[in-house]
């Protein structure tokens, strides 16, 4: 099959879970034999790169700017695929770039749609009313007008059923089982073997970073806070989070980190802490799970689907609580063992990337005709929460 997808930044990906998942799913399918095209934006991938890992880059300029950034890039994308480009499936990712799926459909009629609904962007603080109005009716396109839509968590997937009355599919954001790296890059922050408490997040409000730094600097601990992930449009915030630290010399920002350097920093964190508000199904929890670490999170609901009873949550907000859950796990070295022990087990079987792309193809297949959803997708369109 010749696949594109459309409403990501671009891969290699530097962060942000869009980005990881279109990764991890375009090169595998290369590896399984279709061709594959990404379509990515100068701001974030080299204008010059053509190719990675067998997946072709087209790169389409942008307005650079929070606004206008995605839905310039996915317009252009759109007429660039309309007017050049002869494929058998076309996959948007993302309710923003997802509003433009009806200009595929009008002038490539015969051309199926699939969908990924990867979070309600509209809860994140860092767009205003007009931006919140449009991700919604993107949501209503991306839900409505697909062929197809796929869910990334159960939770997702029961909410666009309640709302739209439409079939969904739920195949879940996956993770490789990560190989466990000494320090040696993380040295250049003076990180060592257990001795800090980490984070990966894009730097934006409704991550909650916030509120992690607040209960952080009311412990008393030699242990590090480690935030690695850098802003999106969101200077204002980084700047608060950086004038709230100030002083901590314990209290690190790393910037967004990839290849050895994040995977020394899973591997050899005390730790990991998912403060977010909202989640649809964050690929770092994941990521984090898959090194053995144990996860303290948030208890919202795109966080308890993944860690359900295996490990420990905090109240949404609650820099109290917070703080007692951190004390809690830096008092039991032991429990963050066995924490860390089963979420690494939990994720081997229940988001293993290689069983979540053969679910993918499968639904290309049977959009395309050529097959019926085998049963364990089916039954997965039935799950409830």
């Amino acid at each position: 099959m010749k696949i594109v997808f459309i409403g990501q930044k671009g891969i290699p990906a530097k962060g942000g879970g869009v980005e990881r998942h279109v990764e991890e799913l375009a090169t595998r399918l290369v590896r399984a034999g279709h061709e594959v095209m990404v379509y990515t934006r100068p701001g974030y991938v080299c204008k010059n790169l053509k190719e990675y890992k067998g997946v072709k880059l087209i790169s389409l300029p942008s307005i650079h700017t929070k606004h206008f950034d995605a839905i310039t890039s996915t317009f252009l994308a759109c007429l660039d695929l309309i007017f050049k480009r002869e494929v058998d499936i076309v996959h948007f990712h993302s309710i923003g770039p997802s509003s433009l799926i009806l200009l595929v459909k009008i002038f490539k009629p015969r051309v199926p749609v699939i969908a990924t609904f990867h979070t309600q962007c509209y809860y994140h603080k860092k767009w205003g009313v007009i931006a919140r109005a449009y991700l919604k009716f993107g949501e209503f396109i991306c839900c409505l007008m697909a062929d197809k839509t796929i869910a990334v968590s159960k939770n997702l997937k029961k909410y666009g059923e309640n709302k739209y009355k439409r079939k969904m599919y739920y195949i879940p954001n996956g993770v490789s089982i990560g190989n466990n790296l000494k320090p040696y890059k993380i040295k250049n922050w003076n990180l060592k073997e257990g001795g800090y408490i980490l984070t990966v997040s894009r730097l934006v409000k409704h991550k909650g970073l916030h509120y992690l730094i607040e209960a952080y600097k009311d412990l008393k601990t030699d242990k590090k806070l480690v935030i690695t992930g850098g802003g999106a449009f969101t200077d204002d915030y980084v700047e608060e989070l950086k004038l709230i630290s100030e002083g901590n010399k314990n209290i690190i920002f790393t910037g967004n980190q990839i290849g050895d350097a994040l995977s020394e920093l899973y591997s050899n964190a005390y730790f990991f802490v998912q403060s977010s508000e909202f989640e649809g199904l964050s690929i770092a929890l994941l990521e984090a799970m898959s090194y053995g670490r144990a996860v303290l999170v948030s208890d919202i609901p795109g966080n308890k689907e993944v860690v359900e009873e295996i490990s420990l949550t905090f109240r949404n907000k609650d820099v109290v609580d917070l703080g007692k859950k951190m004390e809690h796990l830096l008092e039991n070295p032991e429990l963050v063992k066995e924490i860390g022990r089963v979420g690494k087990a939990r994720v081997k079987k229940y988001y293993n990337w290689e069983d979540i792309v053969d679910d993918i193809i499968n639904v290309y297949k049977n959009v395309l005709g050529n097959k019926k959803l085998p049963e364990k997708i089916s039954e997965l369109s039935k799950v409830s929460v």
